[in-house]
């Protein structure tokens, strides 16, 4: 392994491995790296990749890994700070999925985590209503993400959605001749402060098609746009409730493991993969989400430039961001009906959780690990207690 490769190597593994706190806080991470201590490239070309990343779906982060590994060492930079920042999530959901499948139903470790369950309707929503002020930037926008809620919550699919939301906004957009900022939007930027919740009475393992698991992945990893909530609503349609792989329950377990791990929410497929096929399922999910975001970037390096300047991909792009929006919103509505209103009863306490940190989190910018760790302690102290 050559100087540069072996670089790209220590530094996106550390960023793997300490990567707390979201997409924002990996790409500041890597900011600091890249430019500010090595000066492999400039801070407008640092800004520039960032546009980039959110013209394609995908995690936000991984693909800025994969860009930069791409500028330093060609197509080998590309799969080695991919895969190194990729990694350790992976290996350390893997190592939850196998507890959770083991140990999930215990009594003595639910409680622990009936207080992260209250805890994600509040992350998400807090991280819904900042993003929400910078994304809707117009009037028309506006009228886009509501006509879009609507639809998504009525049952059109999620990829038809968002795909309806950005030729609906190009079309506006552009026909009214409507100023575009150059600046492009980041929806991913919270979409990492998704968290969740408690382990689940069902964690056997179903008998599906590798193929199929590999396949739905896939897909998802082809059109995801909006980040880590957006990746719920996919989870949540498919693998609930047309397939019926999981239980809602189990996926919200699965994404509250996402979200403690450091590295991208993504590696939420590793956990549901193995607790849908054990490793082989972990390892097929995994490929599955992550491996159209290699090809993505490597086919848009090269067209930055043209791409960063086109008025036409960024009406599209504003539009998509403000559908995705939508799709959040939904999502957290129909999570938070299923967690505060359990068994035809209001859960009280749940919704008290949520309250006050959903009051935590607008007053003060606080990670959302440690939000987690306080909700499962919460739980812990209310199942003493009670």
């Amino acid at each position: 392994m050559n100087k540069d490769l072996k670089k790209l190597a220590i530094i996106f593994f550390k960023l793997g491995l300490i990567g707390f706190g979201g997409p924002a806080a990996h790409i500041a991470m890597m900011e600091d790296e890249v430019v500010n201590r090595r000066q492999w490239i400039t801070k407008e070309y640092f800004l520039d990749l960032i546009g980039a990343t959110n013209l394609i779906p995908g995690p936000n982060s991984t693909e800025m890994a994969i860009h930069i590994g791409y500028i330093r060492a060609g197509l080998t930079g590309l799969i080695i700070a991919g895969v190194c920042f990729i990694f350790p999530a992976v290996l350390i959901t893997t190592g939850f999925a196998w507890v959770y499948v083991k140990f999930g139903n215990l009594p003595q470790i639910s409680p622990l985590f009936y207080g992260i369950k209250s805890v994600v309707i509040a992350i998400i929503f807090t991280a819904l209503w900042r993003l929400a002020k910078s994304a809707i930037k117009s009037q028309k926008l506006l009228f886009i993400s509501l006509f879009i809620g609507i639809v998504a919550f009525s049952g059109l699919n999620e990829v038809t959605a968002i795909i309806l939301g950005g030729f609906i906004g190009m079309l506006i957009l552009m026909i009214e001749k409507t100023p575009i900022s150059g600046a492009i939007i980041l929806p991913f930027t919270t979409a990492t402060t998704l968290t969740t919740v408690s382990f689940s009475n069902s964690t056997s393992i179903v008998n599906v098609s590798l193929w199929q698991l590999g396949l739905f992945f896939l897909k998802i990893g082809c059109v995801l746009y909006g980040g880590g909530y957006v990746l719920v609503a996919f989870l949540q349609s498919g693998l609930v409730e047309e397939l019926k792989w999981l239980t809602q329950q189990q996926l919200l377990d699965a994404v509250a493991i996402g979200q403690f791990t450091p590295g991208p929410i993504s590696s939420t497929a590793t956990f549901i993969g193995y607790v849908i096929a054990g490793i082989p399922g972990a390892i097929v999910a995994t490929v599955g989400i992550f491996l159209p975001s290699f090809i993505f970037v490597l086919i848009l390096n090269p067209l930055i430039p043209r791409l960063r300047s086109s008025k036409l991909m960024s009406a599209f792009l504003d539009a998509v961001n403000v559908s995705a929006l939508s799709l959040m919103a939904v999502v957290t509505i129909k999570l938070g009906l299923a967690i505060i209103f359990s068994n035809n009863s209001i859960d009280w306490v749940a919704g008290f959780i949520a309250f006050l940190a959903g009051v935590i989190l607008m007053k003060w910018k606080i990670n959302a690990a440690w939000i987690v760790l306080g909700g499962a302690i919460i739980g812990l102290i209310f199942d003493v207690v009670f």
